[in-house]
């Protein structure tokens, strides 16, 4: 089953149960995957879905950090709402540790030895670890490595 498709049976389910914020937010990530789709002109393949909610609890983690800043807290509480249902959909992300371990696996595989290699290494690491790691995260981890 797609995460298109589990997000329909769910939003059956969060309509029934009268789950009003979860099914508004399950409607927004419906239809990110449906203008994607109509971007593509073709149906997404499962990585697609996942960088498409991927982008979407990235833009809810910087909007609760922006909103705490302006000292919003009834939006904060919005955002982090909606990012929880987001994250529902996303498979469990690595550990730093795996992260670690893959990184220093494409390293040794690349034979990186300086921080102007990071644009060999970035890349594989990114393919390999697949929306399941911030790629901020891993650039750092990188970077950290190759100094």
């Amino acid at each position: 089953m797609t995460i298109f498709d589990q997000l329909t049976e769910d939003m059956k389910r969060a309509l029934k149960a009268g789950e009003k914020e979860r099914l508004s937010t399950i409607r927004l990530l419906r239809g990110q995957l449906k203008n994607s789709a109509i971007d593509k002109q073709a149906d997404l393949t499962e990585a697609e879905e996942i960088a498409v909610l991927n982008s979407a609890a990235k833009k809810r983690r910087e909007s609760i950090e922006a909103f705490g800043h302006a000292g919003r807290q009834d939006l904060v509480d919005k955002e982090t709402a909606e990012l929880a249902v987001i994250l529902s959909y996303l498979p469990q992300p690595l550990s730093d540790r795996e992260v670690e371990a893959i990184v220093d696996e494409v390293i040794a595989q690349v034979g990186a030895l300086s921080p102007k290699e990071i644009g060999k290494v970035m890349p594989l690491v990114m393919a390999r670890v697949q929306g399941r790691a911030d790629g901020k995260k891993v650039n750092e981890m990188v970077r950290l490595k190759l100094s």
